[in-house]
């Protein structure tokens, strides 16, 4: 039974409390990267796996025709973070190790063990460049029940270019691309989504309080997505925004934690929690 709106509002005002204070004291600061070798398959299973969530990040190759970064922009503070909020905003256990780590895995889609993870979360996936391999194994893992979450892309060419590397694990006319009402019931499992935040990188916001990181390119961000026949939602967009940074850099601005770690939080519990049960 789903609790209350009252009594999940107080739930996450006690952790927002928390966070808050440990960032005053600057708790969060001295958080220990100690796991750097349970970051493969091989590694997190002889450490022992327990069945808990194991954030899992798609390392992939950028082509410069494309717009973005690469797979580690945001890594691995974000992974971290979002696996220990999850954890505490929702009853998802997550697998740790050595001190109260959480398992953070990096995989190349070609990798067997793809299909060990309910979900991925690729990022700056505007500039992916996917080999055949890549591409035929993505749509596999998709369609037989995976859950990919690609974020922080911004601009009409990255969008183009995102588009062509999708349309080569998944035939856009077999499975197109389309807004995500707010209505769909992933943004209500847990918390009631409104919107969906344009979230800028920090320091654009702490610079000039703007979000747009494309200026008139990108005026608004989007929840996007691609359904499967039976329509069940495989992969999730959040376009022009950036909920990475929202993630990775929630202990460095009291202001940009209000404004937009809070909302990415909920959003991101509504989602894992829809992805891990359809």
């Amino acid at each position: 039974m789903r609790r209350s709106a009252a009594a999940l509002a107080f739930v996450f005002a006690v952790i927002v409390a928390t966070l808050a204070a440990a960032q005053g004291l600057g708790a969060f600061r001295n958080f220990k990267h100690t796991q750097t070798a349970v970051t493969n398959p091989q590694a997190a299973a002889e450490e022992g796996y327990d069945g808990g969530l194991r954030f899992c990040r798609i390392k992939f190759n950028t082509s410069p025709d494309g717009d973005g970064a690469g797979w580690f922009v945001d890594y691995p503070r974000a992974d971290e973070n979002l696996s220990l909020r999850i954890s505490q905003l929702t009853r998802i256990p997550i697998t740790t190790v050595g001190e109260g780590d959480p398992v953070r895995l990096v995989l190349q889609l070609t990798e067997e063990e793809l299909f060990q993870c309910p979900w991925v979360m690729m990022t700056e996936p505007g500039g992916a460049d996917f080999s055949p391999a890549e591409a035929a194994k993505l749509g596999e893992y998709l369609r037989k029940g995976g859950f990919l979450w690609a974020d922080d892309f911004w601009g009409s060419h990255a969008w183009q270019w995102w588009s062509m590397q999708m349309a080569k694990a998944l035939p856009p006319d077999e499975f197109p691309i389309v807004d995500i009402p707010l209505d769909h019931p992933m943004f209500h499992t847990m918390f009631d989504i409104k919107e969906i935040p344009q979230i800028p990188n920090i320091g654009q916001w702490e610079s000039s309080h703007t979000t747009s990181e494309r200026g008139a390119d990108s005026p608004q961000a989007y929840a996007r997505g691609i359904f499967d026949k039976k329509g069940r939602l495989m992969v999730f967009m959040t376009f022009d925004t950036d909920f990475g940074d929202a993630f990775e850099r929630e202990t460095e601005s009291q202001d940009y934690f209000q404004r937009f770690s809070v909302p990415a939080y909920e959003i991101a519990s509504d989602v894992l929690i829809y992805a891990l049960t359809h």
